[in-house]
């Protein structure tokens, strides 16, 4: 079986793969003090939760954002499984044709999201994922990886406004009845939910004047789900984009 995971700013999402069936997702709190043998205990945890054992995985495959949990996960799946992961990084055959400024710099969960996308979806395409920040990637028709937008993230804006306030509370990211709030509460949400779908809708008619074609879009991420419910644009939501996308990755790698 392959073990596949997404290293974010705050969750570590994972991936079990028997051949190219998902058995099942779970998640992990990122956090850079975490040990490697404590990221070991909860991987044999996990693991068993869902009713599987540590010594059928076969290989491994990392994408992240987050270099010190990175070399922790590494360490913790080496020590339960006695393998060395395959980090996607320079060196690695994605088969995406990047055409932006500095093709180093593309984050390792970009290049996997746009890798599922181009597998999946019928192209060109925008790729949203909506965690920490918010970023929409732009493949062409070609497949290549044209460029894209990153935003802050709804929870890092929620936090903006509750942190640099003296009256402003802590409220769930969940979308009110009206767009035209009439409580502090009502307010605060209607611009977190229904100000990100219009930033999506904006940036959605913008770069497809850019692409002179109207794409696919796909959503995928921690809050999307929530979101692009309220867009104007067809979005098509993927929860496991970025897991398929590593796991395609894998697959040209092994």
């Amino acid at each position: 079986m392959l073990l596949a995971i997404d290293v974010g700013n705050t969750n570590i999402t994972l991936g079990i793969y028997n051949e190219q069936v998902l058995l099942f997702t779970a998640r992990l709190a990122t956090d850079s003090r975490t040990t490697a043998d404590q990221y070991a205990i909860e991987l044999k945890n996990v693991l068993s939760l869902h009713g599987q054992s540590y010594k059928d995985i076969e290989d491994c495959i990392i994408a992240s954002v987050v270099p010190t949990v990175c070399t922790s996960l590494k360490k913790a799946i080496s020590l339960l499984c006695d393998i060395v992961p395959l980090v996607l990084g320079p060196g690695v055959k994605t088969g995406l044709n990047i055409k932006i400024d500095n093709p180093a710099q593309l984050g390792a969960d970009l290049v996997a999201g746009a890798v599922g996308a181009i597998n999946e979806y019928t192209l060109p395409c925008i790729v949203i994922d909506m965690g920490t920040a918010t970023t929409l990637s732009v493949i062409d028709e070609n497949g290549t990886y044209r460029g894209g937008v990153i935003a802050a993230g709804v929870r890092l804006t929620l936090k903006a406004l509750t942190e640099n306030t003296a009256a402003l509370p802590s409220v769930s990211i969940n979308a009110p009845k009206n767009v035209i709030g009439t409580n502090t509460v009502d307010c605060m949400q209607s611009g977190l939910v229904y100000g990100a779908a219009a930033m999506l809708d904006g940036l959605i008619e913008q770069i497809s004047a850019e692409l002179g074609a109207f794409p696919t879009i796909v959503a995928t991420g921690g809050l999307s789900k929530e979101i692009v419910a309220h867009c104007q644009h067809d979005i098509i939501y993927d929860e496991n984009l970025l897991l398929d996308g590593l796991r395609e990755i894998y697959e040209r790698n092994k």
